[in-house]
């Protein structure tokens, strides 16, 4: 049961960095695609469960916003939750700080949706992913960087 935020520590690269000396724009999205990926795998639902199961979670919209710029070397926490789930799609929501002043420097989110994987259609989760992908607890706040 995912009632908790997921964290994935990293630091930033000189491949992660652009022409105007931060971390490009582009490379915080694919941020978002690995700290979910590793959030479903640390659940027991990754993509080799997706592939048993024969359905998976595919993102369908993404909303960014970029607060403040990452540098390199910078030790960035990428953190994700989930916030909301419905039979077809699970609402995933992440705020991405630096370690050493807690500055929040990206927000965002992602609409997934369940598909089957032999037809790309839309699909009901199964149980498996329900259980799984729970919205956090409602007590916990995900932008105390404290914890």
């Amino acid at each position: 049961m995912s009632t908790c935020f997921f964290d994935l520590k990293l630091m930033v690269q000189p491949e992660h960095i652009d022409i105007l000396g931060h971390v490009n724009n582009v490379v915080y999205v694919a941020w978002m695609q690995d700290v979910a990926t590793a959030h479903i795998e640390a659940l027991g639902l990754g993509l080799k469960e997706y592939i048993e199961l024969k359905h998976a979670m595919v993102a369908v919209e993404h909303q960014v916003q970029y607060r403040k710029a990452a540098m390199l070397d910078d030790e960035v926490i990428l953190r994700t939750w989930f916030y909301d789930i419905n039979a077809l799609y699970s609402f995933r929501q992440y705020a991405f700080y630096r370690a050493k002043d807690s500055a929040l420097l990206f927000t965002g989110s992602t609409k997934w949706a369940c598909i089957e994987i032999a037809t790309g259609r839309p699909k009901r989760m199964s149980p498996t992913f329900i259980q799984a992908y729970q919205p956090i607890d409602s007590t916990l706040n995900p932008f105390d960087f404290s914890k």
